[in-house]
């Protein structure tokens, strides 16, 4: 864990706090965090009739462009609440042809798969599945692990848009809609990530640990996805549901009425990875506790108040018994003891520019972009 060295405060309007050193705060209490989430509210955030409208006539327009291709859009399922929801109105609502996308990193929950299978046999949209080589998952994410990074979940992220990059060029797609929501995901610390798709990043953390070739793994260059995703834009990502009055609790009340959606538990916890990674090596690596990310966005969307943020906050991640029951389970995953999955959440952390790494050709390339582009 990280040694404090500040006396430790709250937000006062949500419930970010400042174990994570990117958090400030003004003199009134009020943290950065919250702060840049309000002010983005009015540009990212339509859950009105305007919103919907526009929204309408952003699906017409795609439909027209892509009446002689065989998919209108291309959707991600992971099985959790936001994807499902987001297919079910694409489909229902807008008659949209949907080329659903899996990626199976070896980490999916059997309610994850329920959910997926259920929801493309309903909808009657067609799922592609791409399945990582296991071997190959492994050993690159034990050398995360062993590299003692903060994004423990770029293995996974960086195959997901990769595979998202090689679809969208088999079948002519230009469209990805995602369920990424501001209601539910608004609030984000400054500098507190660390992006997915730097593949010299990866790669150099895969040599520095990694005992076997990525022979299948699907790499995404990073010269190769600055130039598809930010100069060609070959594929556009829209977040539809940043046009409707979406609440994610009202939507799994729906899912689990209509389809017999399976509750697998918190936010992104549809991966028995993430799951490790949120409740166990973010809070034992860096003391934080990532619903205080999830609950202030809902705070700040007007869909939970901070006193029922913070009584939340008060119950445990987990039980001491779960929490050994998780790690025995990530432990058996990777094919290393208990104990050796100890130690490597035990180690002190490393910034992933520890490692070679395209920071620099990414902040020039947003440097440019900005001297075209005003926020």
């Amino acid at each position: 864990m990280l040694a404090r060295t500040r006396d430790y405060q709250v937000c006062s309007f949500c419930v970010m706090d400042n174990s994570n050193p990117g958090v400030s705060f003004d003199e009134q209490g009020q943290c950065a965090c919250c702060r840049d989430a309000l002010r983005r509210m009015h540009f990212e955030w339509s859950p009105t009739k305007e919103g919907r409208a526009q929204l309408e006539q952003t699906i017409g327009r795609i439909k027209a462009e892509m009446a002689r291709r065989p998919y209108d859009v291309m959707v991600g399922l992971s099985g959790g609440v936001d994807s499902a929801y987001l297919a079910h109105f694409l489909r229902r609502d807008c008659n949209l042809r949907i080329l659903a996308v899996h990626v199976d990193g070896g980490w999916n929950t059997e309610a994850a798969v329920r959910n997926i299978e259920m929801l493309v046999r309903r909808l009657d949209i067609d799922l592609h599945t791409y399945v990582v080589e296991w071997d190959e998952m492994r050993d690159l994410q034990l050398a995360y692990l062993k590299a003692s990074v903060l994004n423990q979940d770029a293995p996974q992220d960086h195959a997901f848009f990769s595979t998202l990059y090689r679809l969208s060029k088999q079948f002519g797609l230009r469209y990805f809609l995602s369920g990424v929501n501001f209601s539910g995901e608004s609030v984000h610390v400054p500098l507190g990530g660390y992006p997915a798709m730097d593949a010299r990043n990866l790669r150099a953390i895969h040599r520095a640990y990694g005992t076997m070739r990525l022979q299948t793994f699907p790499v995404l260059g990073s010269l190769s996805y600055v130039w598809l995703a930010r100069i060609r834009k070959q594929i556009q990502i829209l977040k539809p549901l940043n046009s409707l009055p979406y609440d994610q609790r009202s939507a799994k009340r729906k899912l689990i009425a209509e389809y017999g959606f399976v509750d697998y538990g918190a936010k992104h916890q549809e991966s028995r990875f993430t799951k490790f990674y949120q409740e166990i090596y973010l809070p034992a690596r860096y003391g934080f506790d990532k619903r205080r990310l999830h609950y202030s966005a809902l705070i700040v969307a007007g869909q939970m108040t901070r006193e029922e943020a913070l009584s939340e906050l008060a119950r445990p991640l987990s039980t001491p018994e779960q929490e050994v029951r998780d790690k025995r389970f990530v432990a058996k995953k990777l094919g290393i003891s208990l104990a050796e999955l100890d130690q490597l959440v035990s180690q002190p952390a490393i910034p992933h520019e520890h490692y070679a790494n395209n920071q620099m050709l990414y902040r020039a390339n947003d440097r440019i972009r900005k001297l075209f582009w005003a926020p």
